[in-house]
């Protein structure tokens, strides 16, 4: 039996990065809000103590902090006429499981993207004409702008205590720092990490060939900081265990250590970990939502959470689901163009080389998650597209985010797969190799798309989300493109052995993982016929309904999503308050 609850004025699903800061807006004008998280508290738990915290095998290798895949999964086809198969164990990108979300296993790259990129389709129109968009390539406007946005973006890095070098202050260009970036109105709170002899190596060589290297803006907090809520980070130790690992010396800016612990200070906020959302409910005829159904996992009861305003803030592929359960907004339909609910589902195209240098030690133990060294000439639409038969591109870096003994082993091509000569490449190449990347942008296409699977079901009998995705002909040549530059770059270094690079062709492998920068399903933008949500992120079909996280973004860049998803998260935070005054639509 349903057991009802007393309504709540906002309630949140998902316990994660976008869910603590809108609460934090919210609480701080009184408002009530109640949080609901499918998982529990990792503060005190082996993830957060050492020694334990240093197991790689059970947080890295074994996905500990992750998404359980024997209780929920997706399942993948590439193309429409494909049969769809469940993903047994992902590799390809890993949301978070518990408080604080994939936020507290993060690397920490923070990045505010172009200036053009919430207009990117008028940007590339007035540029190159309209005709340079295919068809088959439904990029839209947000209805919002980076101006708009920024003075969220700055409270954001000074929560989290952003480590890193402005290239672009109030439209002046700063040596040192990014000159593609767009204009901040200062410089970052703390100063960039230390570089590392893999980035010294990349800055000297992409200096001689005419780029604009930079250090990486990070959540690792180069210094002790004090944000303006009074939570603190400690200084960063360097080391290596920050992407899929919680920091045990709370020097990463995350959920966990920044939001929640001051959240649960508050008045009139309320956590509930351990509840699993089983949907929304909707009433059509109205045009609005009166509450969320969950599951508690450990009783295995179920309630009714009635409420005054309902906000998704969970993981792009839930907060999809959800719309798609209930049938709120209309599901996107590939065959006539037709519907939002689940279109332009956007992964990220990265590619990689290895770099080998007999004579430079590279200390791959002593590094951050984001000691990176980048250049962004070739990201986005920082160069000339004419005549090059894509749109997009990625930014190029010189890494050194870990030396750890299971997966951080770079081996020369032709290295046997074991043996005495696997362990001797391994002795002789350790210290003396590093990863060159390319972080890629991913375009919208017509056959890219999320929906419901009609076989498949999870543990709770629900219908497995469907992703439909491969690697279409633009993201195909964009990579071929961009991963020449790097090589290009590596090959100038003076390097003993570089490779191969491999730009990314189809098909899609989950097996395989590049980020968990997974965007689109329930689009933002000024026009219901071509987004989900308005630009203040509230429901067409639904006024008291609001979803906020990269499933509203229409593109994906070439950057991390963090930066614009947690500056839209605070912006709803405001417009809610506002609209919990007067409801209304915004």
């Amino acid at each position: 039996m349903i057991k009802k609850l007393q309504k709540r004025t906002v309630v949140i699903v998902g316990g994660g990065l976008t869910a603590g800061l809108v609460s934090r807006q919210l609480t701080d004008q009184g408002i009530d809000v109640l949080v609901l998280e499918r998982g529990g508290d990792h503060t005190s738990g082996a993830e957060a103590k050492l020694p334990s915290q240093r197991d790689e095998l059970r947080w890295d290798v074994r996905q500990g902090l992750v998404q359980k895949w024997n209780v929920q999964t997706y399942t993948l086809r590439h193309s429409r006429n494909d049969t769809s198969l469940p993903v047994r164990w992902m590799e390809a990108f890993l949301p978070g499981e518990g408080m604080g979300g994939a936020a507290n296993h993060w690397n920490g790259h923070t990045w505010r993207w172009s200036e053009y990129e919430p207009t990117l389709r008028t940007h590339y129109v007035n540029r190159y004409g309209a005709k340079v968009i295919p068809v088959n390539m439904p990029l839209q406007d947000w209805g919002v702008t980076y101006k708009e946005m920024e003075p969220h973006h700055d409270l954001f890095e000074k929560l989290f205590g952003i480590s890193g070098k402005a290239g672009n202050i109030n439209g002046k260009k700063q040596p040192g720092g990014n000159p593609f970036e767009a204009p901040r109105r200062g410089e970052y709170p703390q100063k960039p990490l230390e570089i590392t002899e893999a980035g010294s190596i990349f800055r000297q060589t992409a200096e001689k060939l005419g780029y604009h290297p930079f250090p990486t803006p990070a959540a690792n907090s180069s210094g002790v900081y004090t944000n303006p809520d009074g939570q603190k980070l400690g200084q960063c130790q360097y080391c290596g265990h920050c992407e899929r690992f919680i920091c045990e010396a709370q020097a990463k800016g995350s959920p966990e250590v920044l939001l929640y612990p001051m959240l649960k200070q508050r008045k009139g906020f309320e956590l509930r970990l351990n509840s699993h959302v089983l949907g929304v409910n909707y009433d059509q005829k109205a045009k609005r939502v009166t509450g969320v159904r969950y599951l508690d996992l450990l009783s295995g009861q179920e309630y009714e959470q009635p409420a005054d305003v309902v906000v998704l803030g969970a993981f792009t592929m839930t907060n999809t689901k959800l719309l798609l359960l209930d049938k709120i907004g209309t599901p996107y339909d590939p065959s006539t163009g037709k519907g939002v609910v689940g279109k332009n589902f956007c992964y990220q195209t990265t590619s990689s080389v290895n770099v080998f240098m007999k004579d430079r030690w590279t200390n791959p133990f002593l590094s951050t998650g984001s000691t990176g060294t980048v250049i962004d000439d070739f990201n986005n639409d920082n160069f000339d597209h004419t005549g090059l038969g894509f749109l997009g591109g990625g930014m190029i870096s010189a890494n050194m985010f870990s030396g750890r003994p299971i997966v951080a082993r770079r081996l020369p091509p032709g290295t046997p797969r074991w043996g005495t000569k696997w362990k001797q490449a391994n002795v002789d190449w350790y210290a003396h190799s590093f990863g060159m990347s390319i972080q890629g942008s991913c375009y919208p296409n017509t056959e890219n798309f999320l929906d419901l699977d009609p076989v498949y079901k999870d543990a709770y009998g629900q219908p497995l989300v469907r992703m439909t995705f491969d690697w279409r002909d633009n993201e195909t040549k964009m990579s071929a493109y961009v991963t020449k530059k790097m090589e290009d770059i590596a090959k100038a270094m003076g390097a003993d052995i570089v490779g191969p690079a491999v730009p990314r062709k189809s098909p899609f492998d989950i097996r395989a993982y590049q980020t968990t920068h997974i965007t689109g399903g329930t689009a933002m933008g000024s026009d219901p016929s071509h987004s989900v949500v308005s630009p203040h992120l509230q429901h067409w079909d639904a006024q008291n309904l609001f979803v906020v996280g990269a499933s509203v973004f229409q593109h994906n860049a070439g950057y991390n999503p963090t930066g614009p998803l947690a500056a839209l998260a605070l912006r709803l935070g405001d417009d809610l308050v506002q609209y919990v005054q007067r409801p209304r639509m915004l």
